[in-house]
């Protein structure tokens, strides 16, 4: 089952008195690239939340966003940190002073200043409180998970459909290129006709030049070859394991393929034939690139 790299999960919850609210998004990314927003003062959880993040996502630029609400704790200490205050209003006095300034400050002001309020906690809440806060990334990592998978789910459809288009068109071509060799043999032998006139045509020089045609427009073992790609690509969205990093290098193979048949064709229908085919190869390399 294949899962979606983009996704959004939140939940809530009390932790040590503190109601925590956890939401995390996640866009493409090569690989995994996880950034937690957390109040400073709770930065001591962010490898906890990172190694939580990892059990489930193994790619994508994921955002977490922590916000506490610490009003009804009982344990928090608020405390004013004197001497920042101090060099703050020493500067601010001097700036006002030198360059005649009105100086306008207010304790509202100055609170959003770095560093002006320090908040405390108990060291022996710690441990809890990580424990706690994980448990509630835990929850929005479910609900993450599952979008996740409902948008897989989707891009699996979508390929199952153009793995299907695919098989289509290959049938075509692999129909088509035995005629494109008779073709050939005729119109050679139309043309040899015109240019010997009454003089017999060499049979066998007729023969020769179709087989080196024949040789060069082959594409028995690209097509054996691409249906052998189109199999392990189904085999793959059956797994449980991330498969998006496989699936890119699969669908280079598909390319590459593809394009060794598109030099092969001589033959006007073939060459849309293969256009399709790209296309639709380009359409699954699109899919991949939102698969984990």
């Amino acid at each position: 089952m294949i899962k979606s790299m983009t996704g959004y999960g939140s939940a809530d919850g009390i932790v040590e008195e503190l109601a925590i609210t956890i939401e995390l998004r996640s866009v493409n990314n090569r690989f995994l690239d996880c950034n937690v927003r957390i109040p400073r003062v709770y930065t001591f959880v962010e490898d906890a939340m990172k190694a939580e993040v990892q059990k489930v996502i193994s790619r994508g630029k994921v955002d977490i966003y922590v916000s506490i609400d610490s009003s009804k704790a009982s344990d928090v200490k608020i405390s004013l940190n004197e001497p920042l205050v101090e060099a703050y209003l020493s500067a601010f006095n001097t700036m006002s002073e030198k360059y005649g300034l009105k100086n306008d400050l207010s304790v509202v002001s100055m609170s959003h200043f770095p560093d002006i309020l320090l908040v405390e906690k108990k060291a022996a809440d710690l441990e809890a409180f990580s424990e706690g806060i994980c448990g509630i990334l835990r929850a929005a990592l479910k609900e993450f998970d599952e979008m996740r998978s409902r948008e897989g789910q989707k891009l699996e459809a979508d390929i199952l459909a153009r793995l299907a288009e695919i098989e289509r068109i290959l049938t075509i071509v692999e129909e088509r290129s035995p005629r494109t060799v008779a073709e050939y043999r005729a119109r050679l032998e139309q043309r040899m006709s015109e240019v010997l006139a009454d003089r017999s045509i060499d049979e066998g020089r007729l023969i020769t030049e179709a087989a080196i045609f024949a040789d060069k427009v082959a594409i028995d073992e690209e097509t054996v070859r691409l249906r052998s790609h189109i199999e392990q690509l189904r085999d793959m969205l059956k797994s449980e394991q991330p498969m998006g990093r496989k699936l890119d290098f699969l669908v280079q193979e598909f390319n590459r393929e593809a394009n060794t048949i598109g030099s092969k064709c001589n033959d006007t229908e073939l060459s849309h034939m293969v256009v399709n085919l790209k296309a639709e190869i380009e359409k699954i390399r699109e899919q991949a690139q939102n698969i984990e």
